[in-house]
């Protein structure tokens, strides 16, 4: 059998190609590109290929699968499988020797790959999420624009700026000047409402998000971008897995008896983090809700500020929404034991 390992790149990719005894069979530069990982991989015999986990790893992965390879897309924080690497001294070409020897020694650490649905759950969301951010800064631009000419934009939904706007009569030639990011604005608006309008279907019609959605304060977004971060509820053993996959842990430095511990670590996808305080202040503003949830957070923040209360009730709907979707049951099924 012979042992692959891939040093990925976005333009050109290092491929080197060992033996059971460690001899070099190949060892090759080629373009990023399909066929160019075809015209290596195919045809060979019985191999296993490792490719480090990235941005392009996943296509390149399941193009070298579809030579008959067996591709395992590994973790490259597992310092065991680098052996011993020398700062000073880095390489493609070292770095790909290291991949192809850990991969023939089994000295690696797979990584998780996310599934097709979840991929392209993830790509919806994120663009629906560039956009938001293309229009925040617009109205932000906006706002600061017409503060210089003194005048102010009103507060209020982010869908009823132009609107607003419009209530202030500006000056013939301040509205010229700002007609493109009004017209940017008006073109943006019904783009993100239908990107809404397609998450909240696609949130209904999914079993999963349904039951998430049980949990006060979260929403289509919310569910959807949870379970597309976690993909696979089974792949971790406990809540505190999952939080600590999400970056809602604290920092800790702790050595003998001296215990120290700072602000979360933000580790993991972001805009999930982000979703969960929202919904976190969400259920904040339930001044009249006698969920447990609330009342904890109240609490917590009564002894130790708001903010402190606000992130710890994300972490703890982050471990809800965990046993939610691990016992496959609603909410209020869990509601006394929140």
């Amino acid at each position: 059998m012979e042992y692959g390992a891939i040093d990925l790149h976005k333009q050109r990719s290092v491929i080197r190609i060992v033996d059971a005894e460690g001899r070099v069979v190949l060892e090759r530069t080629i373009a990023t590109v399909r066929d160019g990982f075809e015209r290596v991989f195919a045809g060979r015999g019985p191999m296993r290929v490792v490719v480090e986990t990235g941005t392009e790893s996943e296509w390149v992965a399941q193009a070298v699968e579809a030579c008959g390879a067996e591709v395992v897309v590994v973790d490259p924080n597992y310092a065991l499988m680098y052996g011993v690497r020398q700062r000073l001294v880095k390489t493609d070409r070292r770095d790909v020797a290291a991949l192809a020897e850990a991969n023939r020694l089994g000295i690696f650490r797979p990584a998780h790959r996310v599934g097709a649905a979840q991929r392209a759950e993830r790509r919806q969301l994120r663009v629906r999420e560039q956009l938001v951010r293309v229009r925040t800064r617009a109205i932000n631009l906006l706002r600061a624009q017409l503060r210089q000419e003194g005048y102010r934009l009103g507060s209020g939904r982010a869908e009823s700026t132009v609107a607003r706007y419009e209530r202030l009569g500006v000056a013939t030639a301040l509205a010229e000047q700002l007609d493109p990011l009004i017209a940017l604005l008006t073109h943006l608006a019904p783009e993100i409402a239908e990107l809404d309008g397609a998450a909240a279907a696609r949130a209904a019609a999914d079993p999963v998000t349904r039951r998430l959605m049980t949990t006060p304060g979260v929403g289509p977004l919310t569910a959807l971008s949870y379970r597309a971060a976690l993909d696979e509820v089974g792949r971790f053993a406990d809540a505190g897995q999952v939080t600590a996959f999400l970056g809602l842990v604290p920092r800790e430095d702790s050595s003998g008896s001296r215990r120290r511990k700072g602000g979360i670590t933000k580790a993991g996808p972001s805009h999930v983090r982000t979703l969960l305080v929202q919904a976190a202040w969400t259920l904040w503003r339930q001044r009249r809700s006698v969920d447990p949830l609330h009342r904890w957070v109240r609490a917590v923040a009564a002894r130790r500020g708001r903010g402190i209360a606000i992130v710890g009730l994300a972490r703890r709907l982050a471990r809800v929404l965990f046993a939610i979707w691990r016992d496959g049951v609603p909410y209020r099924v869990m509601a006394s034991a929140a």
